[in-house]
């Protein structure tokens, strides 16, 4: 394996399709909302003045006449009118007149009125168009307004709570410019790939065989591998349209909104067959369904995932659409995404070894001026377990670190800075150690580094500081792997745990007494001694028996990762032993050497001190300066 080149996979813009942003206001659902409250107020309008031509009006002097004649059974007052029945049947059907007046509520013009025997009836200029518009429509509009304009504030910039459109992001020109050239390694990988290239280019020549095309191929691998960048390559391959969304946009806080999304997502692709659809981070849908009730948003990721597995379960495979999917976390996934006809073909990719990662650094430092000294093979050596995305940092750092120092060209000195800062954090100068506290450091890194150079498994240590880091950290030494390690041997686990305790021994020897600062180097060689007994069957007393068993429990919508006990109490006490046994096995070996190279270790812990940084050729030439007492 080679490397793979990330870099137009962060920097080619991608187009986001909203179907929602691109649509007139006419065609947005806020507007059929606010036609559906138009329709309700004008409804409503109709249906008063309706129940009003069935009551008959008189004239509000002629009501009081019948009041005085004791002819009205019942009345509903209001401050705009007074309705109700009469005692006197409607000469018409013969049934209770229903009434209705106007009220004039000037009782002195009243009576005045009715002194006089003027028949008089009271009008209301009253426009049930002006009425309409002010007390319906303009104090409905003011609301539906600010709301909209709070919803669109919550959802996003021209994204509204009944933006349900799909968020699918198509590359420029519907063709990414990636292909497999940009891709160094992963040869593997590239030959899995290739059979649905050439699906996508010609369907028939599968069909001709009686076969069918993979319906799904999901990429597994830790963040920042490329997965993303080799379904685009895919895509650039096949030259066809590359539809790209993120497992969690299907996710709204209305149910039903991922189910929608999913199925116009396929919808488009069928319009654009062949084409690609990927799916990032998978996990945030296809997440394993509980068997118990669900709640809230947990019900809707349930329903987005029914979803997806019907829409890959329906379409035909000929039509030439093929979705990929990508995720770091597989063992949480729905074993009904996993079956064949889904997602039946994963792929594994894997973090870089030595030489992936060699090349990755030459592909981001082509277009970077380094000075003669840089040499790449170093870099990657110091680098193990990076991936593309980590490597693009440290270019990015090193670049960044010879601008403050004022250079136009980038040393490895750069790239060392970089690589601490990532690992370590960035330095933190202004956290100014006493004399004491810098010897202790000082003591403490030297024996680290004296063990490291001795026991028989040891990697070569690239450099020692101590020089304090924003993280926490008083110091560091660092090893460098000499080749790249898949496996580890129990010598090798044993000489790691030496290591680890080396610079609590050198604090004891020299110093008569041990500080806080070994705490991480305790719970390190713990873990690994405890990983021993427990996983690798590494312990004699315990044999080659795995002692307990890890299982992942569900809580809602997150996972957590326990462990079983699966042994008796006699047992845990065994385990117990040999872990404590093989931590102070490992303090022994420390010791012991630190105790022969006394004189070693006094002058590391004195350069140390002076010169507060020593490379790895320092340290070994201070080594050899003082051998071991006889």
């Amino acid at each position: 394996m080679k490397a793979t080149r990330h870099r137009d996979a962060h920097h080619e813009p991608d187009i986001e399709i909203n179907k929602t942003s691109r649509h007139h206001f006419w065609q947005q659902p806020q507007f059929t909302l606010l036609l559906y409250l138009v329709f309700i107020v004008i409804s409503a309008q109709f249906w008063r003045e309706a129940a009003e031509a069935r009551r008959t009006e008189i004239p509000y002097s002629e009501f009081l006449q019948h009041v005085d004649k004791h002819e009205v059974a019942e009345a509903v007052v209001t401050d705009s009118r007074i309705s109700g029945t009469l005692t006197t049947p409607d000469p018409g059907t013969g049934q209770a007149q229903r009434f209705y007046t106007i009220p004039l509520w000037n009782q002195e013009l009243a009576d005045k009125l009715a002194a006089q025997g003027v028949r008089y009836s009271v009008r209301r200029e009253d426009n049930w168009l002006t009425n309409f518009v002010f007390n319906w429509m303009l104090p409905f509009g003011v609301v539906f307004l600010a709301w909209s304009w709070m919803a669109r504030r919550i959802g996003g910039m021209g994204r509204g709570f009944l933006s349900i459109g799909n968020r699918v992001r198509v590359h420029p020109d519907e063709r990414p410019k990636v292909t497999f050239d940009d891709v160094a390694g992963y040869d593997e990988v590239k030959q899995e790939l290739r059979e649905t290239v050439e699906f996508l280019r010609d369907p028939s020549r599968i069909a001709k065989l009686g076969a069918r095309s993979p319906k799904g191929v999901l990429l597994v691998g830790p963040p920042g591998t490329g997965k993303t960048l080799f379904a685009r390559a895919v895509a650039g391959e096949a030259g066809v349209p590359f539809f790209n969304i993120s497992g969690s946009e299907f996710i709204e806080m209305f149910v039903g909104v991922g189910a929608a999304r999913v199925r116009e997502m396929f919808d488009q692709a069928r319009q654009k067959a062949p084409c690609i659809i990927f799916i990032d981070e998978l996990d945030a849908i296809g997440r394993t369904r509980s068997a118990g009730p669900a709640l809230g948003g947990h019900d809707e990721r349930e329903q987005t995932l029914n979803q997806l597995l019907t829409e890959m379960d329906g379409f035909d495979a000929s039509t030439g659409v093929v979705v990929m999917a990508a995720t770091n976390r597989p063992e949480i996934l729905d074993q009904a995404l996993l079956r064949a006809g889904r997602f039946d073909r994963r792929i594994p990719v894997d973090k870089p070894d030595v030489v992936a990662r060699e090349g990755i650094l030459r592909l981001y430092a082509e277009r970077m001026p380094l000075t003669a000294d840089v040499e790449l093979h170093v870099v990657a050596l110091r680098t193990p377990g990076f991936v593309g995305a980590d490597l693009e940092n440290i270019c990015n750092e090193a670049a960044m670190h010879a601008l403050r120092e004022g250079r136009e060209r980038i040393g490895l000195a750069d790239f060392e800075a970089a690589i601490d800062r990532v690992v370590a954090g960035p330095e933190n100068r202004q956290r100014v150690l006493s004399a004491a506290e810098k010897h202790r450091v000082a003591v403490h890194e030297a024996g680290h580094a004296l063990v490291a150079v001795t026991v028989p498994t040891g990697e070569p240590v690239h450099r020692v500081t101590i020089i304090p880091r924003a993280i926490g950290a008083l110091g560091f030494t660092l090893q460098l792997p000499v080749t790249e390690k898949y496996l580890s041997t129990t010598p090798e686990m044993q000489d790691q745990v030496a290591v680890l305790l080396g610079g609590r021994a050198a604090e004891q020897l020299v110093l008569g007494s041990v500080s806080s600062g070994a705490a991480n180097d305790l719970e390190r060689a713990t873990e690994i001694a405890h990983t021993m007994v427990t996983r690798l069957g590494m312990s004699e007393a315990l044999g080659p028996v795995v002692w307990g068993r890890q299982q992942q429990l569900q809580y809602l919508t997150s996972a957590q990762t326990v462990e079983e006990r699966n042994f008796s109490e006699a047992t845990a006490q065994a385990i117990d032993a040999a872990v404590r046994a093989i931590v102070e096995t490992g303090r022994d070996t420390a010791q012991a050497i630190l105790h022969s190279r006394r004189d070693a270790l006094d002058a590391i812990a004195a350069a140390l001190e002076t010169r507060e940084t020593l490379d790895g050729a320092a340290i070994e030439r201070l080594v050899a300066e003082h051998p071991p007492a006889s």
